[in-house]
């Protein structure tokens, strides 16, 4: 505890900002707790950048925090680009503080000698990532939280390429932010340097959505979507991108259009949870609706509901939408003809059904780590190579190459694409998705998701991972074990066999057991919040469309009896 003290004493300092020195100095006298979970840590990049709760002290988000890190990206660009006129490019959504503490970061770039272009307003991830590489940066910065809760901000790094960092950026770039004290930070702009970028970005950010994503599809004229932004930064992109791609019937909730940082109308802003979704699924049963799509506040994941087979909207997950989109951009590709060089992309805890279905298509398949950062990786590392898709079970998609991140813009006017020409054809989305499952094997995965927060909560999540790891499981759901993965030590293992063979990723925090039936249960800590995460995947043949609700209820079953064997019901 006293270098927990002596930390937050160092913020008393005349550096610091007089409410500031005020806000710690009453921790000290009055709350020992909540003094300790503020300056026990600082802050950390994650897989999605460094985010958490706003407010004072070394493991919050902050001026100072942010600062920090700002002043060590400064030092690191200078180093790797010297003598280059260095710029970068900063957007920011719609929480609270964000569009101050963009500019603070904008102020610490000038003051070191950097161009940025500003965004004078909030923007989506996605259009950042196209603005990196559109405006010729060097580097470029979100401030978003993405889905957390209200009390969240956070700060991502993206690269000349448009691609969040990776090694051996990230490391280079967190050592020379440790390096440094707070005091080391430059504050005072430099106002010459910081210009306010809107509509031209804009326009080319959009112009280059339609190209990509619109595929001519038909029935539009016929086809209902209702649309929400989830109160944020998707309201300055998809309506227009809908629009300019010949959707008219496209219908707006209102209530959630407004950018706002509390979120009033949901528990919480994340597609990922049916709930986000309700009041548009609730417009989209009364106007008889094709499909309802929401997304998050910094529009890079996005949420869909489509008729099911009784016409009762229906949430698809994560896994489903990345089929058919992968489906349907492969299907396009095919009739265009395979160069021999085509791949799309997974992440390790999403579902082995990608794998399955590159193969048919005779496309090369890559799986890479959690976090959508690896997948623009792998663009950036396969030059020769040419990127069709991919995506990953946490609603992330991506279209192409243009971004270089999961992206809800386009992705949803793919999603719009998919399901128009599907009606046109007699069809619907929620038939091409079991028709995939007849075609390839039904798959169906489920994730629970625990939240432990604070120091005990880190603990807690420690401790949860090493039981899983040091007491292995025999069988799943009566198939026995046949593969251990282990990407903390880069091995697979057989454990009938013996036979151990290299993972090829950079080391991680997860471990997936893989049975004879192709069960697989993984486990790993969230890299942007509190939690830690199990994805059970299962699977089964389906014979035919009509048998689809019996195989889905046997697969639910199965995956009911993982949860009590796992204790996670």
């Amino acid at each position: 505890m006293d270098s927990i003290l002596n930390t937050a004493k160092s913020w008393l300092t005349d550096f610091f900002d007089t409410d500031v020195k005020s806000e710690v100095q009453k921790l000290i006298d009055t709350d020992p707790e909540e003094l300790k979970d503020r300056f026990y840590k600082n802050m950390e990049f994650g897989t999605g950048g460094m985010r958490g709760v706003m407010g004072v002290g070394t493991n919050r988000i902050n001026k100072y925090t942010l600062g920090k890190s700002t002043q060590g990206l400064s030092n690191y660009l200078k180093k790797v680009y010297a003598g280059e006129d260095l710029q970068v490019v900063i957007a920011y959504d719609c929480r609270h503080n964000s569009d101050t503490l963009a500019r603070t970061v904008a102020e610490v770039f000038s003051a070191n000698g950097i161009k940025v272009f500003l965004f004078s307003e909030l923007r989506t991830t996605p259009e950042l990532s196209f603005a990196v590489r559109h405006l010729k940066c060097h580097a470029g910065i979100v401030l978003t939280a993405s889905h957390n809760p209200p009390e969240y901000n956070g700060y991502k790094v993206y690269w000349t390429d448009g691609g969040q960092i990776v090694p051996p950026e990230d490391k280079e770039i967190i050592a020379e932010i440790n390096s440094l004290s707070f005091e080391d930070i430059k504050f005072k702009a430099n106002d010459n340097l910081i210009e306010l970028i809107d509509s031209e970005v804009d326009e080319a950010f959009l112009s280059e959505s339609v190209k990509n994503g619109n595929f001519q599809a038909a029935g539009k004229d016929d086809f209902k979507i209702v649309f929400t932004s989830l109160h944020g930064t998707s309201i300055t992109a998809i309506p227009e991108v809908l629009k300019r791609a010949g959707y008219r019937n496209v219908t707006v909730i209102e209530e959630q259009a407004k950018p706002d940082g509390n979120f009033p109308t949901v528990k919480s802003p994340n597609p990922e949870e049916p709930e986000a979704l309700s009041m548009a699924v609730k417009k989209a049963k009364e106007i008889g609706a094709d499909m309802v799509v929401g997304t998050d506040p910094d529009s890079d994941r996005l949420g869909i509901a489509v008729q099911n087979l009784e016409g009762q909207m229906e949430i698809v997950n994560g896994n489903q939408a990345m089929i058919l989109m992968t489906k349907f951009l492969l299907e396009k590709q095919k009739k265009k003809g395979f160069k021999g060089n085509e791949f799309v992309a997974t992440t390790i805890v999403s579902t082995p059904m990608m794998e399955v279905m590159a193969k048919a298509y005779g496309v090369e398949f890559k799986t890479a780590l959690t976090g959508f950062k690896w997948i623009g990786k792998m663009i950036k590392d396969f030059p020769q190579s040419k990127f069709i898709g991919g995506g990953e079970e946490s609603f992330g998609y991506m279209v192409g190459d243009f971004v270089r991140d999961k992206d809800a813009v386009i992705s949803t006017l793919l999603a719009c694409e998919i399901a128009s020409q599907a009606k046109a054809n007699g069809s619907s989305f929620y038939k091409d998705l079991i028709d995939c499952y007849v075609e390839y094997g039904f798959y169906k995965e489920h994730l629970v998701s625990l939240t432990k927060k604070g120091i005990s909560g880190a603990e807690e999540i420690k401790q949860m991972l090493k039981d899983f790891k040091d007491n292995p499981v025999e069988t799943v759901a009566g198939s026995k074990v046949k593969w251990i993965e282990d990407y903390n030590t880069s091995t697979a293992k057989n454990v009938m066999t013996g036979e151990e063979k290299n993972i090829d990723l950079p080391k991680a925090n997860v471990l997936i057991y893989e049975t004879e039936d192709g069960t697989r249960v993984a486990a790993r800590p969230s890299g942007t919040e509190p939690k830690v995460k199990f994805y059970i995947s299962t699977n089964a043949e389906l014979d035919s469309a009509e048998n689809f609700k019996k195989i889905s209820a046997e697969l639910d079953a199965k995956i009911q009896r993982i949860l009590g064997e796992l204790n996670l019901s």
